[in-house]
């Protein structure tokens, strides 16, 4: 796990459904969002993190589905931040350029 930031947690169950995964230098605000944008799926049965230690600079993101594997459940969630973080950046950058050029009008 050294030079991975995600890995999967070993875990005793058998079922394909239901996975931790942990992710290395993050926290709270990835985990909120993620499980926010997770919880969304209609497939998805619980998904909830926890950060196991405040000296540990790790993630724990659990992920339970009905149907779909929990790693396209990640998937699907870390595509919709990325496509919402995107669309925050780009209205941002318009509002200040926008802002600017009112600036030199007057």
């Amino acid at each position: 796990m050294e030079n991975r930031r995600l890995v999967v947690a070993r875990e005793d169950e058998q079922d394909d459904r239901m996975k931790t995964f942990i992710f290395k230098g993050e926290g709270h605000t990835l985990g909120n969002a993620l499980r926010t944008l997770i919880l969304k799926n209609p497939d998805v049965i619980f998904c909830g993190y926890t950060i196991p230690h405040p000296s540990e600079n790790k993630l724990h993101l659990r992920i339970e589905t009905k149907e779909m594997s929990p790693a396209d459940a990640l998937r699907e969630g870390l595509e919709q931040l990325q496509s919402l973080s995107d669309h925050v950046l780009e209205t941002f950058e318009t509002a200040v350029s926008d802002f600017k050029s009112k600036q030199m009008e007057v």
